[in-house]
């Protein structure tokens, strides 16, 4: 099994990630991945408008782009074998995202248990310091949930 610092494990989550069907059909792609830390980002699209008179994002949009990217750091956090499933999520929805910009999830697990990964984020559209939403979440390890060895054919 490799361990979390592997790149092998790494180049796993980023392949198992992206080929999740609802980060395809966003378009949420991953822009870096360490141990404990992810970025990914989503650009945007008329399609994920949710209210089409003034064009702004969906608040579903902000909910997976920073639910997919904390458990993603969650992920990179732990050994390959592990399940990760989203125990709590508390989302902050700061203002709403700019129209036509990109927005970016970051998150950091900060902290892992033998059964629990801590993470806080929160998303952006390039400036941090400003962010459209941030939370923190736990999830759950080595239960039912999302892992490599389902998400990769072998």
């Amino acid at each position: 099994m490799p361990a979390i610092s592997e790149p092998s494990h790494l180049a796993q989550l980023t392949a198992a990630f992206e080929g999740i069907p609802h980060c395809r059909e966003l378009g949420l792609k991953i822009v870096s991945l360490k141990p404990r830390l992810a970025v990914m980002a989503l650009d945007y699209d008329d399609r994920l408008i949710g209210n089409p008179k003034t064009g702004i994002l969906h608040g579903a949009v902000i909910s997976t782009v920073i639910d997919t990217t904390a458990g993603l750091a969650a992920a990179a956090s732990v050994p390959a074998d592990s399940a990760v499933a989203t125990l709590d999520l508390r989302i902050d929805y700061l203002k709403p995202a700019q129209i036509g910009k990109a927005i970016f999830g970051e998150a950091e697990c900060y902290k892992i248990t033998s059964s629990v990964a801590f993470v806080r984020g929160l998303v952006h559209q390039g400036d941090r310091d400003h962010p459209v939403a941030h939370c923190v979440a736990t999830f759950m390890l080595n239960s039912t949930g999302f892992s490599i060895d389902q998400a990769v054919p072998r």
